[in-house]
């Protein structure tokens, strides 16, 4: 272009008369006696040859002087330049080549001789792979030169196809990355100029260039993506299936000017490709996938060009969308942005294409590469919101779908996911959506499935998703779906649907109250229990329970479990004989028992026959265990929970019997002996809350005495203590005299203790035994305790020596005891 600047620059005034016959036989006779200087033998003198040649080149007449002696002189000994041994001669020889080019006035002559040349020095010989031509500045002119030719040739280049693509393929190969994207750029003047006969070429260029499109220089990436989308444009529309693969590739090109030019590419296609109509389902993924780069200049882009290619099918389907068109339908009320609603063809153009797309999508959230997934499932969101209420026909493969993503590794195809089902939420009606989706979690329950449901109820608008509330609570509080996990992110699902469906009842639960809490106790059960390890969920859990007291309009945990406690016991009722210590029932039990407080004192007609059965020595004994120890901090705090009404009493006779005393009874095992243990803490603590007469004591004294002295024995310190301390209660609390045959059993007992390795056991025993002389002085110390107490005299008196000066104490306050029973 230099070279067609000066030549214009340096062209004759024409107030000047110039005869073209003389200027043409001047510069014959100045070529000929300089052309000789070029079969010189020194490199040095075909240098001056050439560069005096270039001098008389620039001093040239017109055009039409110049025509002659150049297509007849100098043409043919500067194209053998090109294949001269020294690398400046050839340089130069390129370059007047250029020169002869612009200032010749009918360049076309010159095509049939100069591209088979140009090829020639491209070109590698069969068997090898580097080109005649071996400097990669001098490539870079001929292809330079080439670009020219087809600029000056235009239509004329038909008959030389074969030779200029001959060129560009080697070109395309070439090492240095000037040569490929100097090649690419005369591709595509080439297919410019060349409309009528290009295409029978184009396939010839579309593998080179698919083979360079992955180049690690990104500027290379770009021009042939660019030449790529000229020679597509004026080849045949098959060519679209080979080069949209390694398009869609580019969409990942770390490069934003690598994905900006795939999105012009496109856009430029499904505007002025003949055969775009037959593209359309594979061309609209790969420009929609640019709507949400994270590159703003490139999302603009593509939403202009997107916005451009609507406007455009909507006119040439004017007829087909008349109607659509004259009584245009607001946007959905619950439109997540309605000021931004994609315009009519460019919904129209999903919706017609959403069959044809969806199956690739499908595939690609599953594909094994992390950007794949990411891709296919952020453009899945974009397809949705263009496709709105049509998406309903294709819901079955779209749960699926958003299943697989919502299981992701990755974070942004979660995300994805999950906005994907805020939009089906938002434009499908929820009944259609729960008959799919709450079978699928039925049948496989999953955080993914989960998730799923959670954007579907974030999206659907509350007035709309109200009437469902009990449904979905009720079925998601199912054995079948709350217990068939004990993972932390099913757990952690399971609240935040919970938390959404909250969020819909606002103020008013209606009856969707008792499901909600049973969903919330059987979460809190599971992963929300405070024993669990770092209390994983119980901050939400916490969080949860206030906004569910607030939608029931009651104060607080308690509030709520005063209203609901009465249903919660008896939905667990009907399954609590087929309990074990590992049931998922029994920890909402011990959720029910823990939380209720108060209002446990107004179910116990529900919770006796409940905790009779459950406590039976036939069941599990695990099971057994951990209902003991929950009963045993119960009683300890009984006006506060059990007897918070004052009828505790009513039941004492159902507790003793029932309860206490089949579990006291003695067997042989680990388990048994931790029964007993945590048995003897329930009988303790039902001591220790002051909620019995002493009538009651007494009662409780005649049927668990033989048991209470039987765990005097046991082999865990707390058994042996606690039984020392009911012991005392015992002796010290009962109404009625003293049975003397239960007294003399008594003290014996006691006294073996004081030698037991536990020094707490000593001091309760020896605090029992004291209990034990002022019950035997209250009766009076009759003849039948006279030999008993001689006996216990002398025993004690051994321990006056004890080692341990709180035992010598005791001892000596229960001799003090002994002078007055005496």
């Amino acid at each position: 272009m230099a070279a067609l600047v000066a030549a214009e620059a340096g062209a004759e005034d024409p107030a000047d008369p110039v005869d073209p016959v003389a200027e043409a036989a001047e510069l014959s006779r100045t070529l000929g006696r300089l052309l000789p200087g070029l079969d010189a033998d020194c490199k040095a003198g075909r240098r001056r040859a050439l560069e005096a040649l270039q001098r008389a080149l620039e001093a040239a007449g017109p055009p039409e002087a110049f025509q002659g002696p150049w297509a007849r002189l100098l043409l043919p000994r500067l194209l053998r330049g090109l294949s001269d041994p020294a690398e400046g001669c050839r340089a130069l020889a390129a370059h007047l080549l250029e020169l002869g080019l612009l200032r010749a006035a009918h360049p076309r002559d010159a095509l049939p001789r100069l591209l088979p040349a140009l090829t020639s020095r491209l070109l590698p010989a069969p068997g090898t792979r580097r080109p005649p031509e071996g400097c990669e500045e001098l490539r870079l002119a001929l292809v330079q030169l080439l670009r020219l030719a087809v600029r000056l040739g235009g239509p004329a280049l038909a008959p030389l196809l074969d030779d200029a693509i001959a060129a560009l393929r080697a070109a395309l190969h070439d090492p240095f990355p000037a040569v490929r994207r100097e090649g690419c750029q005369c591709a595509s003047e080439l297919a410019r100029a060349t409309p009528d006969h290009f295409h029978m070429q184009a396939e010839s260029l579309v593998s080179p260039l698919m083979q360079t499109i992955a180049h690690q220089h990104w500027k290379v990436r770009v021009a042939v993506i660019q030449a790529t989308g000229t020679v597509v444009q004026f080849g045949d529309g098959k060519l679209v299936d080979e080069v949209l693969p390694h398009f869609a590739q580019r969409l990942f090109d770390d490069v934003p000017q690598v994905r900006q030019a795939v999105t012009m590419v496109v856009g430029d296609w499904l505007l002025q490709l003949r055969d775009r109509y037959s593209f359309l389902h594979k061309l609209i993924p790969l420009l929609l996938s640019s709507l949400d780069d994270e590159v703003p200049d490139i999302a603009h882009a593509a939403a202009s060009l997107w916005e451009q290619v609507g406007l455009q099918w909507q006119q040439e389907n004017e007829d087909d969308l008349k109607d659509k068109l004259d009584f245009a339908s607001p946007p959905p009320a619950h439109h997540p942005s309605p000021e931004s609603r994609p315009g009519l063809g460019c919904r129209e153009l999903v919706f017609r294409n959403l069959s044809k797309i969806l199956p690739a999508i499908c595939h690609d959230v599953g594909d094994w590469v992390a950007g794949t997934r990411s891709k296919a499932a952020r453009l899945l969101a974009v397809l949705l919101l263009h496709a709105e209420d049509h998406a309903t026909q294709h819901l079955e493969p779209l749960l699926r779908t958003l299943r697989l993503a919502c299981a992701d590794q990755e974070p942004a195809v979660v995300a994805a996911g999950m906005r994907s089902a805020e939009l089906l939420g938002t434009f499908v009606s929820p009944e259609v959506l729960f008959k799919l989706q709450l079978p699928a979690l039925r049948m496989a329950p999953s955080p993914s499935a989960l998730r799923v449901l959670v954007g579907i109820l974030r999206g659907c608008p509350a007035p709309i998703l109200h009437p469902h509330v009990k449904t979905v609570a009720t079925e998601l509080a199912s054995s079948h779906i709350c217990q068939a996990s004990q993972e932390r992110p099913y757990g952690e699902q399971l609240l935040m649907c919970l938390q959404a469906l909250l969020a819909v009842c606002g103020g008013d639960t209606g009856d969707a109250g008792l499901p909600l809490m049973q969903l919330l106790v059987a979460v809190t059960a599971q992963w929300g229990s405070c024993g669990l390890e770092d209390q994983p969920l119980l901050p939400q859990v916490a969080k949860t329970l206030d906004l569910l007291a607030a939608a029931e309009g009651v104060d607080g945990s308690r509030g709520l479990y005063g209203q609901h406690v009465g249903p919660l016991l008896e939905g667990l009722i009907t399954s609590a004989q087929d309990w074990t210590g590992y049931s998922a029932e029994l920890l909402q039990l011990s959720v029910v028992l823990t939380q209720a407080g108060p209002a446990l004192g107004e179910v116990l007609p529900q919770l006796m026959p409940l905790l009779r059965g459950c406590l039976h020595p036939a069941q599990d004994p695990q099971m057994r265990l951990k209902l003991l120890s929950l009963l045993a901090q119960l009683l300890l705090h009984a006006p506060e929970t059990l007897d918070s009404q004052g009828q505790l009493h009513s039941y004492l006779d159902s507790v003793v019997s029932d309860i206490l005393g089949p579990n006291l009874q003695w067997r042989a095992g680990r388990t048994a002996a931790a029964i007993r243990t945590a048995t003897v803490s329930c009988l303790w603590a039902l001591l220790s809350s002051q909620a019995l007469t002493a009538q009651q004591v007494q009662a409780m004294q005649d049927r668990l005495l033989p048991q209470v002295l039987t765990t005097l024995e046991e082999d865990t310190q707390t058994a042996r203590l606690l039984s020392c301390h009911i012991l005392c209660v015992f002796l010290d609390r009962s109404s009625s005299p003293a049975d003397p045959e239960q007294l003399l059993k008594i003290y014996p007992e006691l006294l073996k203790r004081l030698d037991d390795a536990a020094q707490e056991v000593r001091l309760a025993a020896a605090g029992s035994l004291g209990s034990w002389l002022q019950r035997v002085a209250s009766e009076g110390g009759g003849a039948s305790f006279q030999s008993s107490v001689q006996f216990l005299y002398h025993e004690l008196l051994v321990y006056l020596d004890d080692p341990e000066p709180t035992i010598q104490n005791a001892v000596l306050a229960g001799d003090a005891l002994l002078l007055q029973a005496s």
